[in-house]
């Protein structure tokens, strides 16, 4: 993602007679060969008005005109107002919020959509200043493809209060989730370590050197195709829940990445999987009373569970 462009024009100077142009541009604009090839390669370089290949040589007195593209920090908070962010509640030390789906919770390297952070920047929320520049104020996260609620903090106070309580999991965090089938026992508790899968960096497994995490969940309703589960997250992975299903082979509807079934998500009309976060409950960082915060399901989950029940 590029922010604007550095354009340069200099004429070749006699030292630089005969050389390869990708070698001139390093001489002459102080950068990386491999970075003149790039730029050579993107048609951003003109040598006397005309595109060159990086291995042409150049003359003295040739003008050498390059554009290079400023690249922007893929970390930097970009302040913008989010469509679909809800404002739960609010307060000195916290704000609770909605998260849509589509919306990352901070800037991450090859993330160029709307994140929480940049959305709360944006609506001039002061948030703690604790932590990595892009993760400031933020105590837990939800997956881009995830819904529900999220507790970002707004005072030191509150982010080391909180972090800690996720970190010794005093923090109730329910999800639900509509999975494939019906899981057998009707409740239980999944206690499998995950980890990187092997195959693909973008996706996690069950795998017997990962990381302990535990799953608790019981069925709320059962249809015909698929299953409404209240899960309790012991530990948070990321996928967590995710994965966790989908090593029971009951997958969470639509979520193609870990196996669902490509024909019930298009019956259902699901782009991502059917996955939310109802309720967070924990002490509040000020007061220490408990608190709880509720999300009712959006739209696309709302119809889907509607299409599931109406097939029984």
């Amino acid at each position: 993602m590029s922010r604007g462009a550095d354009h340069r024009v200099l004429s070749v100077p006699e030292g630089l007679a005969g050389e390869r142009v990708d070698a001139a541009l390093a001489r002459m604009f102080g950068l990386s060969r491999t970075r003149g090839a790039d730029l050579i390669a993107a048609g951003h370089v003109l040598v006397d008005g005309a595109p060159v290949g990086k291995s042409d040589r150049v003359l003295p007195g040739s003008v050498v005109d390059v554009t290079i593209p400023i690249e922007a920090d893929p970390l930097a908070v970009v302040p913008e107002i989010v469509e679909g962010i809800k404002i739960i509640h609010d307060d000195d030390d916290i704000v609770v919020i909605d998260k849509p789906v589509g919306v990352a919770v901070h800037p991450s390297p090859g993330w160029s959509g709307p994140t929480v952070v940049g959305h709360l920047a944006g609506a001039g929320f002061r948030i703690s200043t604790s932590g990595a520049s892009e993760r400031q104020g933020i105590v837990q996260r939800l997956d881009v493809g995830t819904s529900g609620v999220m507790v970002i903090c707004k005072s030191e106070h509150a982010y080391s209060v909180l972090k800690n309580a996720f970190r010794h999991r005093t923090v109730d965090k329910v999800y639900h989730a509509l999975v494939q089938g019906h899981p057998d026992p009707h409740e239980g508790t999944i206690d499998a370590p995950i980890g990187r899968h092997p195959k693909a960096d973008y996706k996690f497994a069950v795998m017997a050197d990962g990381r302990h995490s535990v799953t608790h969940y019981e069925t709320l309703e059962a249809h015909r195709f698929a299953s409404l589960l209240e899960i309790h997250l012991e530990t948070g992975r990321t996928h967590q829940i995710r994965v966790h299903m989908a090593a029971l082979k009951h997958p969470c509807v639509g979520d193609l990445t870990y196996g669902a079934d490509p024909s019930l998500a298009k019956r259902v009309g699901l782009e991502r999987q059917w996955l939310h976060a109802v309720r967070l409950g924990f002490e509040h960082p000020d007061s220490g009373e408990h608190v709880e915060y509720e999300s009712e399901y959006p739209e696309d989950l709302a119809h889907a569970l509607e299409v599931i029940r109406d097939a029984d």
